[in-house]
């Protein structure tokens, strides 16, 4: 059973349009960037951050957080999990697959999934090589069971050796179910971006801290 923790700290409040997951990370305004840069002073040594919440904000947060970190000079990748409603690919203007699905299937290699979403703007700041991501791609038939299987822990493991910042969006803490937990399980730390009324208590993990939509 979930026990009831200490209440999570607000990391980051931000206006509900620049949480939302439409934008490039290069149209987030300074002021944005260095509020969602302020949320890995509150995270300490963190290597890997799951990102969950309600899904209104939730991608864009995940996205927001991963450019300011690669803003600030951080070698990071940004994995797409939420297989229900991915949107990273149309925010970036990336390709839609070969993603995460497709690798988790076995029909695709690990260069072939990684794409580079270059930083343009405030979100350039100090970064030496452009911000990297995984697309959730097709799921096929497995969905959600993708989520917990094996391949999957394999794969974010390698991804922490080879990136100083691994950031997860993850699926929706109202319907995220074993497949949240099992991503949970595997982060350092787990953040939700939550809006106004929203509580974290429902999701059934536990929450480092909170990104706070006005």
């Amino acid at each position: 059973m979930f026990r009831r923790g200490p209440k999570p700290r607000v990391l980051a409040t931000m206006p509900g349009s620049a949480a939302k997951g439409a934008a490039r990370p290069g149209t987030l305004r300074r002021s944005e960037l260095e509020a969602l840069g302020a949320v890995w002073a509150g995270l300490g040594d963190s290597r890997a951050v799951l990102v969950t919440g309600g899904q209104e904000g939730k991608a864009g947060a995940a996205l927001g957080l991963a450019a300011a970190a690669a803003a600030a000079g951080r070698r990071t990748v940004l994995v797409e999990c939420d297989f229900e409603r991915p949107v990273l690919a149309q925010s970036l203007g990336l390709s839609l697959t070969p993603g995460l699905g497709e690798y988790l299937r076995l029909q695709a290699g690990a260069p072939q999934i990684l794409q580079s979403a270059v930083l343009a703007g405030p979100a350039s700041g100090q970064a030496g090589a452009p911000l990297v991501c995984v697309v959730a791609g097709d799921p096929g038939a497995e969905g959600a069971a993708l989520l917990g299987s094996e391949g999957l822990r394999h794969a974010v493991a390698k991804l922490r050796e080879a990136y100083e910042l691994l950031v997860i969006d993850g699926p929706a803490g109202n319907d995220g179910g074993q497949g949240l937990r099992s991503l949970a399980a595997q982060a350092d730390a787990t953040l939700a971006c939550l809006g106004p009324g929203e509580s974290s208590r429902r999701f059934g993990v536990a929450v480092t801290g909170i990104v706070q939509r006005s």
